[in-house]
């Protein structure tokens, strides 16, 4: 059965796509502090019964407030705790999802891209991030080689193992032999052709994407998360549309390694739940899946996002999307991706801002003046639907949901708890 959920006080809105003709993708932007968590996360928490959920949240307290609602719905309910990973319920190991040589090149390629000191750098040559990629493509491919069921913590532990020492006009690696035996066993060997890149590069070269994909590693792969990809088990994402399944990932708003890392997650979440519709001879998903980002820009950019939100709605997947500004989105993904990202979102709801860009562009799809967006009350929404014109009403009022009440006992203190 389809959700049913409110953007603002007396907008209810189906999920129902056959009926509504509309994706269930919806972009909320709002300065901090203009109750984009508590009228609409939460309000997606409260109204969510029949879908299961992949929730990403920088505040524990939601996860110990609904996680207990969820349970008595009949939900599984998994806890993905990047902040403590000794805390979680379940891991996330980016090579459990590693089966073909183009799975290899997209989490080189997501790691690589991952590693938030690029939002920082200025655009430099592609060059050195491809041959990072490529070291990262030998390592990764080498160990699924090795070993049946390899561990990312094995792939960090192998790079963690090589030495570069210059000789003549090249280089000399403590992986020498280890590669040579792996070309003389299989000369089309995918982690060799990957290896050559490195191996046959000039010292100073050699030595440059080194550095770069060291610090690339390091910033993202703390050894508390190298330690639970091994001592827990792995999340199957085709299990969340098994049955209804509700995942708390939690990641912080100052830690922009985990940030990195949570963006890992995604692009397998995204990249999976795809690949399982498309071999299914419907070609869609058993349940619906929502994807719920709250505080979406504190992440790193998800590879080939704006692409798959062009098509979520086919698959039975759908995503919230909680931003400050649209700003913040074309900061993340350039001016093309974000709006490609914004025009995917059949519904926007606007709580208020002091940003000029967002201003002036929900100012002209609104059709109202640059002041009244701009000096819009505190407690206000402007919602768009396609189809519609937009509606000015308040932010919906949580608390006075019989639902909500229920959350809390007599004393006040949260059920469940």
């Amino acid at each position: 059965m389809p959700e049913t959920y409110m953007l603002g006080e007396g907008k209810p809105v189906s999920t129902d796509s056959d009926k509504t003709q509309l994706n269930n993708n919806i972009l909320v932007v709002g300065a901090s502090g203009s109750g984009k968590t508590m009228s609409y996360a939460e309000m997606c928490l409260l109204k969510t019964r029949e879908s299961s959920m992949i929730v990403t949240l920088s505040k524990r307290r939601l996860v110990h407030k609904y996680a207990p609602l969820f349970a008595k719905r009949g939900f599984r309910v998994l806890d993905l705790d990047l902040t403590h990973p000794a805390d979680s319920t379940i891991s996330y190991d980016p090579m459990h999802y590693v089966h073909t040589n183009q799975d290899v090149t997209y989490l080189a390629q997501s790691i690589v891209m991952a590693n938030p000191r690029k939002k920082t750098t200025i655009a430099s040559d592609p060059f050195w991030d491809d041959a990072a990629i490529s070291l990262l493509s030998a390592l990764i491919a080498y160990e699924m080689h090795r070993k049946s069921r390899p561990s990312f913590a094995d792939v960090y532990e192998l790079f963690a193992k090589l030495r570069i020492t210059e000789k003549g006009d090249a280089i000399e690696t403590s992986f020498d032999t280890m590669f040579d035996r792996l070309s003389r066993e299989d000369p089309d060997s995918f982690a060799y052709q990957c290896w050559k890149t490195f191996r046959f590069a000039p010292m100073r070269t050699a030595g440059s994407i080194y550095s770069s994909l060291s610090v690339t590693m390091d910033t993202i792969f703390s050894p508390e998360l190298l330690a639970f990809m091994r001592e827990k088990q792995c999340i199957e994402f085709r299990d969340i549309t098994a049955q209804r399944t509700i995942l708390f990932v939690t990641t912080s708003a100052v830690n922009p390694s985990l940030n990195a890392f949570a963006g890992l997650f995604y692009s397998h979440a995204v990249k999976e739940l795809f690949e399982y519709a498309e071999a299914r001879e419907d070609g869609v998903l058993p349940l619906p899946v929502h994807l719920l980002c709250d505080d979406f820009a504190v992440g790193a950019q998800i590879p080939s996002f704006a692409h798959y939100i062009s098509i979520f709605r086919e698959k039975r997947i759908s995503v919230s999307i909680l931003l400050q500004s649209e700003s913040q989105l074309l900061s993340m993904y350039g001016e093309a991706d974000a709006m490609t990202i914004i025009n995917n979102c059949d519904r926007y709801v606007y709580l208020g801002g002091m940003d000029l860009v967002t201003c002036r562009n929900i100012a002209e799809r609104a059709g109202l003046p640059l002041s009244e967006v701009l000096y819009m009350p505190i407690g206000q929404a402007l919602i768009f639907e396609r189809g519609s014109r937009p509606v000015i009403t308040e932010r919906w009022h949580i608390t006075e949901d019989p639902a909500w009440a229920a959350l809390f006992d007599e004393t006040g203190n949260k059920s469940g708890t």
